[in-house]
């Protein structure tokens, strides 16, 4: 069985950190961030930790 595919679309949403956990973006700060209030617009740039149980990690991050 060859190797899967890595997911680029997805992959490109997550970082690892050096102690290695996952981060992934927050949802909904793409575009229309005008009207939010500073405070929300900044709070969308941090980082969410996020867990991955059911799904092969490889297939989803190449760097694993």
């Amino acid at each position: 069985m060859k190797g899967m595919k890595t997911n680029k679309s997805y992959s490109k949403r997550l970082k690892l950190t050096k102690n290695g956990k996952i981060i992934a973006r927050k949802a909904g700060f793409n575009h229309f961030n005008a009207k939010q209030s500073r405070n929300t617009q900044l709070a969308g740039r941090k980082g969410v930790n996020f867990v991955i149980k059911n799904k092969p990690k490889s297939h989803l991050m190449p760097f694993f």
